[in-house]
This record gives C-alpha cells, structure tokens and sequence, in this order.
C-alpha cells in the first residue's frame, strides 16, 4: 500500500501584474519617510534579488476559496474521483477570504467548509478545516493527509493550499511586489502499489522563541492611514538567514529518513519566496552531502507567478506535471523532494516518490 497524490489542479489567475506597474507607487520606510531614489531604481534592485518579473492577482469577484474551489474541481478530475468518498478537506490559508478593496478578513465559516459547499458534496462524514502554518501550510496539509490514512481515519483526503496577498499587502511597502494570488489543490489516496511509491518520509518543526514575529500583521508605512487596519510584513533579512540556517539541514534529515540518497533525488519543489534564497537554500542542501547542486533541479515559477503562500508548491507541481514549465519533467519513479518555510517561524520537508 502507498500513500500517493492521484490529481493535481490549479487556480493561477489571469491578471498579470507586471514591475513596471509599480512605477508609480509611493515606496516607504518603516517610519514613513520616502525610500530614497527613483522607482525604476527600487524596482530593478528588487528584480535582481527576488527573481519576480510579474505576479498574478485574482479577479475581483473572487475570493481564496473560490480559487481553492476551482483548483480542487481540477484536482478531482484528474483523479477520477468520486467527491462525495473524500473524508477530508483541509485548506491551507493565512488571511481568510478577503473580498476585493475590503480590508476585512473572512474565515467564519472555515474554508475549507465554503469549498465542501461550493463542490456540493453532500456527504457529512466529510470532514473540512483550515490550515494557518504560513506558506508551509499546504505541505502540512499534505503531511496531515498522510497521518490520517496511515491511521485508519481517511481513505481520501483534498489537500488545498490558496490565497489572495495582493488584497493584504501595504502598497507603500516594496515588499508589497514579491506577494501573489493563486490556488493548488492535490487529492491523497492509499492506494494499491508494489513499487512503494508516493510520500516516503517528512519532517516538520516551528521555531518561536525569537523567530515567531519576523513575519506579522502591521499597520501601513503610511502614517497617515488607519492605525487599525494591518497589512502583512515581514523582516526579510531574518527570514533569509533563518532559512539558509534551517531549511537545507531539515531537507537533508527528511532525506535520511527516506532512505534515498541525494543521487537519488530527481527534482526539488521549493516553496517559491525568493529566487536568490531558494537558490541559496539549495546549494547548501547539496553541500552537506559534499555535492554541487545538478543544472535544472531546482524548477522555479517565482519569475511569472511571484510569491502565492500557501499555493506556490501545489501549482508548481501541477505546472510541471503539465510540462508547463521549460525543459521541467517529472517521471514515474522520480525521488523529489518538497521544502518550505514561513511565518511562524515554521518550516516543513518531504520526500516522495512519483
């Protein structure tokens, strides 16, 4: 028996919002003052660092758990499933649905039951709960899934990670360009399987002493707007370095535990936040194996996409199983590895096999 992801979908949305759309933003420091310097000038330098040439933002009718709704619709057929068989829903999220230009979050009910509801599955033994672990949510979403067939508990799981940052970001804050829309979704099974295929190992752990806040709900850096209405920031200079200190030693533990060698490893879905980081990340994951990392192991979509949280690891899997991705493949008995890490301070691995 394996325990596998039968179907795969996606939500990528179809406004593109390119660097140049930035240009006439008013970027600010934590105090308010101006950042000194012409937007052309900020921009190129975020390009340099974080690899985003556009991102996408969601239609303004739609929310996070429309999009969840509409990548678990795809997943679901990819895996010619019937959805009222599925024992749980778990969405990964951080902010709740928040409509277009409302600063309000939503998440009374729970996502996950509003997409139960917009998939109208009738059956109540289907359980539906939300996931708020930062952008490793999906991946412990996954890593739940798993916990709960190897118990008895589920058959079949639908694992969803979406949101909507663009409607949560401070536009006076740069960082504000990295952030995106989206949703992906995967359907987990136990499955007959003689080659022991599927997820094979995982590790998970959440630093809070003085990593709990490097990314948190603060007012805007404009001083002249509402105190109480917060938008997402985060201290990325902590959050890179914490990463580059954690992320590729976790990677390395998960690998041990698979069993599976880093010659084994055929691609590493990494949870895409920075391009630069990501690389970094990596590199230092072979290094402590005394390898060079391979040419074209690492498939990225941050370029085009941007930073979606919780959904970059689902439709980064998706694109690439759609060979959406250029000179990206997956095959049957392909090691991969997934990575991520996020706010709380959380991170997560897992290692599984196609």
């Amino acid at each position: 028996m394996s325990i596998k992801i039968t179907g795969v979908g996606s939500c990528i949305p179809e406004t593109r919002v390119k660097n140049s759309d930035f240009l006439d933003h008013e970027f600010l420091n934590e105090d308010g003052t101006p950042i000194p310097g012409e937007n052309e000038l900020i921009i190129r330098k975020f390009k340099k660092i974080t690899g985003i040439e556009e991102r996408r933002y969601a239609d303004k009718n739609l929310t996070a758990s429309n999009l969840a709704s509409i990548a678990a619709e795809n997943a679901i057929e990819e895996a010619h499933l019937d959805r009222e068989t599925l024992d749980y829903i778990i969405v990964a999220q951080n902010f709740g649905d928040v409509k277009y230009k409302n600063t309000q979050s939503d998440a009374v009910p729970s996502l996950a039951s509003r997409v139960k509801n917009y998939l109208q599955i009738k059956n109540p033994s289907c359980v539906c709960y939300d996931v708020v672990f930062g952008c490793p949510g999906w991946l412990e979403g996954v890593i739940q899934a798993q916990a709960f067939i190897k118990a008895g508990i589920a058959k079949k799981c639908l694992v969803i990670g979406a949101e909507t940052l663009s409607r949560v970001v401070d536009t006076h804050d740069r960082d504000s360009m990295i952030f995106s829309d989206g949703a992906g979704a995967t359907v987990i099974e136990k499955i007959e399987d003689e080659n022991d295929n599927g997820i094979i190992a995982h590790e998970s752990a959440t630093y809070a002493n003085d990593e709990a806040f490097y990314l948190s709900f603060e007012a805007s850096y404009n001083q002249e707007l509402k105190k109480e209405t917060r938008y997402i920031k985060m201290n990325g200079r902590k959050i890179y370095n914490f990463a580059l200190s954690y992320v590729p030693q976790a990677m390395k533990t998960c690998l041990e535990k698979s069993g599976y060698g880093i010659d084994d490893v055929s691609k590493i879905f990494i949870h895409q936040a920075n391009e630069k980081m990501d690389q970094a990340i990596c590199e230092r994951f072979y290094k402590l194996f005394d390898k060079e990392m391979p040419a074209g192991v690492m498939p990225m979509s941050i370029a085009e996409l941007g930073n979606s949280s919780v959904a970059t690891l689902p439709t980064l899997l998706d694109l690439v199983k759609r060979n959406q991705l250029e000179n990206q493949e997956i095959n049957k008995g392909d090691v991969v590895i997934f990575a991520s890490v996020g706010a709380g301070m959380n991170l997560n691995a897992l290692v599984y096999k196609i």
